[in-house]
């Protein structure tokens, strides 16, 4: 999962950012409304965590601000105010949940989850295509009976590819999910790939990952 957090206080989003990368995200950081905006039109972000006490803009209205300019993510509203207008004010301007400063790290990972669950659709932590099993929380993966061996890079391209079942995914997206702002070598995501498409075979899947030419890969699996 590709986490974009926007937040002023520098200990706190130290915090987030290293707490949620250890439990095998990727994180993007901002600490000001502006960097926010450009990191979230500009990167492939499945959920964004937004403080409404930013020191260029208010929160809400940088919310507002994304959902018009067509980003459409979920987005949990992270704060210290807790009057009941400003939540219904954030859900208003579009955002999807809302959590109370000081909290627990595990309740905002579990929102998170489940908002990047029903954002694609899926109620469980599990996403189920034939006989392999995805297991968002335990980041981790079985085909029939059997554990899949995977390192780090195949379960993030695994994951995303099997949370956009169907859809056309470019080499250069899987790119940016795999490095984030850092440059990586394009035949990176051919090695993932060709491993993933060999150890799911071997486990029985009839061509689950196809490559359309010229535009990126699909998982071609029904999933639910």
């Amino acid at each position: 999962m590709k986490i974009l957090v926007i937040e002023d206080d520098a200990l706190l989003r130290h915090h987030l950012n290293v707490r949620l990368t250890e439990m095998g995200n990727q994180v993007l950081d901002s600490e000001t409304a502006s960097e926010g905006q450009y990191l979230a039109q500009n990167y492939p972000i499945d959920i964004a965590v937004v403080d409404l006490g930013l020191p260029d803009q208010d929160g809400i209205d940088l919310i507002r601000q994304l959902r018009e300019n067509g980003f459409r993510k979920p987005i949990l509203i992270l704060t210290a105010r807790d009057h009941w207008q400003d939540k219904v004010e954030g859900l208003n301007a579009g955002a999807d949940d809302y959590l109370i400063k000081p909290f627990q790290i595990e309740e905002l990972v579990a929102r998170l989850n489940a908002l990047v669950r029903r954002s694609a659709g899926f109620v469980k932590p599990i996403i189920e295509c034939e006989h392999l099993k995805l297991d968002m929380g335990a980041k981790s993966a079985t085909l029939g009976e059997e554990t899949l061996e995977l390192t780090a890079f195949e379960y993030q391209i695994l994951e995303y590819l099997m949370r956009h079942h169907q859809q056309v995914i470019s080499k250069q997206r899987l790119l940016d999910i795999l490095y984030q702002d850092r440059e990586g070598d394009p035949n990176t995501v051919e090695v993932m790939i060709s491993r993933l498409r060999k150890k799911l075979s071997q486990g029985g899947l009839d061509n689950p990952i196809v490559t359309i030419r010229g535009q990126g890969y699909r998982f071609n699996l029904v999933c639910g």
